[in-house]
Formats: structure tokens, C-alpha cells, sequence
């Protein structure tokens, strides 16, 4: 591989970026009536200038009756007024801008809200205007979509609609039916909305629930409609029309060959969650046997040249583990959430990570560092920086989508509203705001904020991670996870012990001429000239070992 420019690096910058993702509303309220804004949210850009973000992720923050956080959306053309207003939005676009930092935002157009003033049009009549912007039929199609995504909540994909004597469908909640994407007006719509909030700032969307976005099973005439991956990749095409940087994130939680899809090539999505690698991890974890997530990274596909995974720990859902057999997912919860109020549908867990890691800063830290060094862009969701829990006395996902804790005292720094008035919850007891906040960790330099500072830093400084050859290597520890990332002539070792135990770690097959410069703290290991270098790893230690010319390694 030729050595990387930093040009290019500018050019494909979601390729080594940092990825926050946050909700406005549980952030930070910057008028005192409990519910987190735009202002709020402004007010805090240099948090994450500090942190090492590039990116930031906003969860939905358009009008909603607010019946699924936001994703029940009735206008897609401006803010939520209780977040604020269009013009909070673009003050909040241009601080970000002015630190260094892009914004993209969740596209969630597989569905809108009950209340959308395009399905009240449509279930008044059947010749409505808007009738054909949603999926209808007579009776629930045999051939139609199968697998209820909330089974706890509904029983069926169809919803009886007595007015106009049809079914229609939503793969989620019946208070969310789904758009018609195979209709072509649909289509303009959701081109028509995406270059809005381009003009208005935006560097790309993460697009909700991708495979659901461009299925077509159960419509009348299913068999002659368009490719559905032609038409993301004319999304796609008219994205980078409007905006050649900017690109499409998308949900797609399937197996690697299934997911490779939906980059079509290079032409369609520009980056996909890796769904598979992060439940392989807590395998992993759970077992302190880092093999299934060895396994599954060496036999990861690489994306398009100029596409990229996103890697994470825990997103703004559930923690799926759909993707594991029973007997493994039976592993993790076991590990990490014996009590059925600790999972949720019987796939996953609303949990956050240190609480699930019993608080061990040692598991905690080289959890975060697998994170920003397994290839791909990091993705980070609010509150990780800094360590918070969860709140289980909250129902469903909204255990983890709790506010924002920036300082000890009533109210976290969230709000200076009385609790009664939160838009959700705050965590209480060890991980509530008294022991988990920004101020306590923000000036202590071993703290967990500065932790992951630190490896955003370390990150962005080693562009191998992100765009280099990856390799799987033996480390002679069946505990311990080792790869090399190489590109233009260099090469960056890393590896991370899951176990208890101290583990020791033969590398062999490396350049004899050089030494191995650890990044994450002083010191350098020399290679022995048959290219065999040895580690020894404390209980859960992680390493990362830049291979230099002696003469350019630290003293």
C-alpha cells in the first residue's frame, strides 16, 4: 500500500475520524426547563473538541410525539421546538465546524410517525393523495416481512385500519407506518430532505435500519419494482452531488456477506456498523478467550477502497446479541446480565459497559482501546468518556439513554430544572453524577476521560489503524488478541489480554532491524534478529508497538 497522504486523509476523512453520537435532548438544556437543546448542546462543543471528536452523531431532533425517542417523526423539514429552532440548529453546525468538527444526523425514512400529516392524508380515503406513500393491503401478504422487531410490544407487522378497511404495515411500532420507498414521489421526498439538511450544514446521515429501508416483500407488485440497492445507490449518487464529503452511515445488523451488500461496491452506503465484530467481543469478554473475536476479525471482509467499518462498544439501542447462537448469547448474558431485567427481548441487553465489568478501570480501559484500535473509525456514544451506567428502573432502551452528567449535585449539570422535569431519568447510586461526572474527571490525568483522550489522539496519529493491511497474528495466548495494521511501509502492532491473568506473547515474523515503540506509554521492545519479540501482559493489559528505525525511537 503506498504511503498515506495526509491530503487523502482530509479528502476520505470518515475513514480515521472519532464518531459521537449524542441526543440533544438528553444532553445539555441551555434554558432551564429540563429538556436538553441546542443551546445547551453549543454550549458544550468544546467538551468534545477536547475529547478528540471529529464527528458528531445527532440522534433525531425533529418533531415527534416523542412515543419512540424521537424516531416517530412528524416533519422532517425542521427541530423539535423543545429542542429549539433551525436557527439554534445552524449556530450549533457552525460552532461545531469552527472546533474542527463535522455533524451528521440520523435519516429515519423507513417510517414516520401516525401523526405525519402525509398518513393522516393517507388513511382517510383510499384514493387519498398520499394513500400510495405507505405499504397497504387487504389482508397481511403470506409472502410479506416476517419477524416482529419489538415482540414485548406488538404482535403483528400489520395494523387494521377501520376507516378505509385495509391493513398496513410497520416493521416497527403500529404507531410508526412504513413509507412506500418503492413509490417514486417517496423517493424525491427523502432526496428532497436530505439535500435540506444539507444546505443547512449536515456532512451525511446514519441512515435507521437499512435492510427494512429497501424491502419490498409483500407488495402487490413486488416483482417489478427496482432494484432496491439501485435505489440506495441513487441516493448515494445524488448525496455526492450535493456534497462530495459527505457520506451515509448505515444500520445494517447482519453477517459480514450479507452486510458487504449494501456497500454496493462502493457505490451505495459509505460506511456500515460492524455489527458482528462488537458481539464477538463481549464473546470474547465473557469468556476472557480472545479466539471468537480473533476468528471473526481475520475473517472480516475488507470494505471498498474508499468505505469503511464503523466500530463500536455500545450504541443508542439495546446491545444485540441477535447474531450470536443461544448457547453464546447465553454466555453473555450469564457474564454480564444474569437478571432478566438486564435484557431485553430475549437478544440483547440495556445495559452500558462499566457497570457490566463490575466498574474494573483495567477491563474498562482495554475495552476502550480495543475500540480505537481494531481497523475501522471508532464510534462513541455519549457518556462512555467518562464511564456512566445505566439506569434499570427506566423502561426498555431508555436505561442507557439517560442525561448527560457534567458536573456532582442535583441534576448532573444537565439541567438546573427540578428532576420532575427531565426528559428522562438521571442514574443514581454509584454511577449517578455525585461519582461519575466531567468536572471530577476533566483535570485527572488518570481518570477515564483522559484515558480516551488519549487514544483518540493516539488514533488520529496512527493512520495505519484506520487504513492499513490487517493481520491477525498467533500470539501464542489463546487470552490475547494481537494484529498488525501496515500501510505505506509502516506497521503498528497492538495487543490486548481479556484474561486475570498475566499472559506472555511471542510475536515472531517482524522486522529485525527495527525496535517496537509503544505508544500508549514510554518504553521500547527490542526484536530478536529471528523477527520473535516477547511481550509480558499484565491482567488485562493492552500495548500498541510502532516498529521504527532504533535511531528514531524514543530515549
Amino acid at each position: 500500500m503506498p504511503p498515506i497522504s495526509r491530503a487523502r486523509e482530509a479528502d476520505l476523512w470518515w475513514k480515521n475520524a472519532v464518531i459521537y453520537c449524542l441526543d440533544v435532548e438528553t444532553y445539555r438544556d441551555g434554558n432551564g426547563d429540563g429538556i436538553g437543546d441546542f443551546r445547551g448542546l453549543t454550549q458544550q462543543v468544546d467538551h468534545l473538541d477536547r475529547l478528540g471528536v471529529t464527528c458528531i452523531w445527532l440522534m433525531p431532533f425533529y418533531p415527534s410525539p416523542d412515543r419512540d425517542d424521537g424516531y416517530d417523526i412528524t416533519d422532517f423539514y425542521t427541530v423539535d421546538p423543545r429542542l429549539g429552532t433551525l436557527g439554534d440548529f445552524v449556530e450549533f453546525v457552525r460552532t461545531a465546524r469552527d472546533r474542527g468538527m463535522r455533524v451528521i444526523a440520523d435519516l429515519v425514512v423507513n417510517h414516520t410517525s401516525d401523526r405525519h400529516p402525509w398518513f393522516e392524508s393517507a388513511r382517510r380515503s383510499r384514493d387519498a393523495p398520499y394513500r400510495d406513500w405507505y405499504v397497504w393491503a387487504d389482508e397481511p401478504p403470506e409472502d410479506g416481512p416476517q419477524g416482529i422487531v419489538f415482540p414485548d410490544q406488538e404482535k403483528s407487522l400489520w395494523q387494521y385500519d377501520e376507516r378505509t378497511e385495509q391493513y398496513y404495515l410497520h416493521r416497527f411500532y403500529k404507531h410508526q407506518p412504513d413509507l412506500n420507498v418503492a413509490n417514486p414521489e417517496v423517493r424525491d421526498e427523502i432526496a428532497r430532505i436530505m439535500g435540506f439538511w444539507m444546505e443547512l450544514g449536515l456532512s451525511g446521515f446514519r441512515i435507521d435500519a437499512v435492510p427494512f429501508l429497501l424491502e419490498t416483500d409483500g407488495q402487490r407488485d413486488a416483482a417489478r419494482l427496482p432494484d432496491p440497492h439501485d435505489y440506495l445507490a441513487d441516493l448515494r449518487a445524488f448525496l455526492s452531488r450535493r456534497n462530495g464529503e459527505a457520506i451515509l452511515l448505515g444500520e445494517v445488523n447482519l453477517p459480514y456477506a450479507k452486510t458487504m451488500e449494501f456497500y454496493g461496491g462502493g457505490a451505495e452506503l459509505t460506511m456500515c456498523f460492524d455489527f458482528t465484530g462488537m458481539q464477538r467481543l463481549y464473546l470474547s469478554l465473557a469468556r476472557g478467550d480472545a479466539r471468537p473475536l480473533a476468528e471473526t476479525l481475520a475473517g472480516r471482509p475488507a470494505p471498498p477502497e474508499d468505505g469503511q467499518w464503523a466500530t463500536f462498544v455500545r450504541n443508542h439501542d439495546e446491545l444485540t446479541l441477535d447474531q450470536l447462537a443461544e448457547d453464546e448469547r447465553q454466555e453473555v448474558f450469564d457474564a454480564f446480565g444474569p437478571e432478566k431485567r438486564m435484557q431485553l427481548y430475549d437478544r440483547g441487553l440495556r445495559r452500558r459497559l462499566p457497570p457490566m465489568l463490575d466498574g474494573d478501570p483495567r477491563r474498562i480501559r482495554m475495552v476502550y482501546s480495543l475500540l480505537f484500535s481494531l481497523p475501522g473509525t471508532p464510534v462513541l456514544f455519549y457518556g462512555e468518556e467518562i464511564g456512566m451506567g445505566e439506569n434499570l428502573d427506566v423502561e426498555g432502551r431508555q436505561a442507557v439513554r439517560t442525561p448527560m452528567q457534567w458536573r456532582p449535585g442535583p441534576g448532573g449539570g444537565f439541567s438546573t430544572a427540578g428532576a420532575d422535569r427531565f426528559a428522562a431519568r438521571m442514574v443514581e447510586g454509584e454511577y449517578g453524577p455525585d461519582r461519575v461526572n466531567v468536572r471530577a474527571q476533566r483535570h485527572d490525568p488518570g481518570s477515564l476521560l483522559a484515558w480516551i483522550s488519549m487514544l483518540a489522539e493516539r488514533y488520529r496519529e496512527t493512520p495505519e489503524l484506520a487504513w492499513g493491511e490487517c493481520t491477525v497474528l498467533d500470539p501464542g495466548s489463546d487470552s490475547v488478541l494481537a494484529h498488525r495494521c501496515a500501510a505505506g511501509g509502516e506497521s503498528v502492532v497492538v495487543v490486548h489480554n481479556f484474561a486475570a491473568d498475566p499472559a506472555e506473547v511471542t510475536l515472531t515474523g517482524l522486522d529485525s532491524s527495527r525496535v517496537l515503540a509503544d505508544l500508549l506509554v514510554d518504553g521500547t521492545t527490542e526484536i530478536a534478529p529471528d523477527g520473535r519479540a516477547t511481550l509480558r501482559l499484565g491482567p488485562y493489559e493492552c500495548r500498541w508497538l510502532r516498529a521504527l528505525d532504533p535511531a528514531e525511537a524514543p530515549g
